[in-house]
């Protein structure tokens, strides 16, 4: 059990958080980056807190996914193969992470968000124009999928951005597509970790519930956001969403 009381005030608070969570995540990735500071400030463990944020997020991702799949963005169909290094990736990671520390990520990742908003921000073929692929899909497969898959099981902060850099500067992808396409492997990696804490009894599900139905409903609206405002909206968010998880996890290492 997780101790904590759930009141009709703090079940509003977590309804409403994935509310925005899931807007957020839909549009940018980062979601948890609103999410986890909530669980945390419910009084739950840090392991449980990572949990039950895979729990929430997956509800979101998957409602997103499904928007863009009825809308045509996305063909499952061509993913097969990137969805399952993506999923081998992930759990590999959540594996991992439980038995060594990721004090090490803390000090690279921001440098690394920080140098995809600043390609977000400058770069001039950041468009909806689609353009020829620099690599496979086979080789972004094992690339992209499974080591984003791998880092958003072992530590998680930006893997949408990452994932989303990798399909539009490696595959050649339209910025609005691109971010349709991160959800489908956000989802595969949001359930491959969720599998592993569920087995290790870490999940509070009434919480993770609570927040994923306002989830679901966050991630619709703004799936629609994207198809509507595409590149205008996506670009500044992405931008943003990394500056202030690097921000976050530059805090963090450096308290003093």
């Amino acid at each position: 059990m997780s101790g904590v009381e759930l009141s009709l005030d703090i079940l509003a608070l977590l309804f409403f958080t994935g509310v925005l969570a899931g807007m957020v995540d839909a549009i940018a990735g980062g979601g948890g980056l609103i999410a986890l500071p909530v669980l945390l400030s419910t009084g739950l463990a840090p392991t449980q807190a990572l949990a039950t944020n895979k729990l929430q997020g997956s509800f979101g991702t998957f409602s997103s996914t499904l928007y863009f799949i009825r809308n045509d963005l996305i063909r499952l169909g061509e993913l097969k193969f990137m969805i399952a290094c993506t999923f081998v990736g992930a759990a590999t990671g959540t594996l991992i992470v439980q038995r060594i520390s990721t004090q090490f990520l803390a000090g690279i990742i921001p440098l690394l968000l920080i140098g995809n908003a600043l390609y977000f921000l400058l770069s001039p073929t950041i468009s909806d124009d689609h353009r020829s692929p620099r690599i496979s899909s086979l080789l972004f497969s094992l690339s992209v999928g499974f080591g984003v898959g791998f880092y958003d099981g072992f530590f998680g902060p930006g893997a949408g951005s990452f994932f989303a850099i990798g399909f539009v500067g490696l595959l050649g992808f339209g910025l609005t597509k691109a971010t349709a396409h991160t959800k489908v492997l956000n989802l595969t990696s949001n359930l491959a970790s969720l599998i592993f804490f569920v087995i290790s009894g870490h999940v509070i599900w009434s919480i993770g519930l609570t927040m994923g139905i306002g989830q679901m409903i966050g991630a619709r609206f703004g799936a629609r956001l994207v198809l509507r405002r595409g590149v205008r909206l996506i670009r500044p968010m992405i931008v943003l969403i990394c500056i202030l998880i690097s921000s976050k996890l530059l805090l963090q290492s450096h308290p003093g």
